[in-house]
């Protein structure tokens, strides 16, 4: 069974562009809103296990704060080294307002 959207927060909550830690069933995730879209990812670099949401976002991506790896803010995608795996993308939404996201499988 998939899992269901689950509410994370206010849009108005985040700064556009900006992103925020969310926690949703025991994942921290972070949720960006970029360019008036939003989107999801693993709070995780694939490099060494560093915060996402503690880097800087530039354009559709996001870099984390230890060793400079940068990973597309919609698809999860490692777009430099030193990362060369991808970390996971979940669904994000915005309905009346809110922040609702899915989680993908593990």
């Amino acid at each position: 069974m998939p899992n269901e959207f689950v509410e994370v927060c206010s849009l108005d909550e985040i700064i556009d562009p900006g992103s925020k830690l969310a926690e949703v069933d025991d994942r921290l995730v972070v949720i960006f809103h970029v360019n008036g879209e939003v989107s999801c990812l693993d709070d995780i670099c694939t490099h060494d296990g560093g915060p996402l949401s503690d880097g800087d976002i530039e354009g559709g991506a996001i870099t984390c704060p230890r060793h400079g790896a940068k990973f597309d803010i919609k698809c999860g995608k490692a777009l430099t080294m030193p990362a060369t795996e991808d970390t996971k993308a979940h669904e994000a939404k915005v309905e009346n307002g809110k922040i609702f996201v899915r989680l993908g499988e593990a």
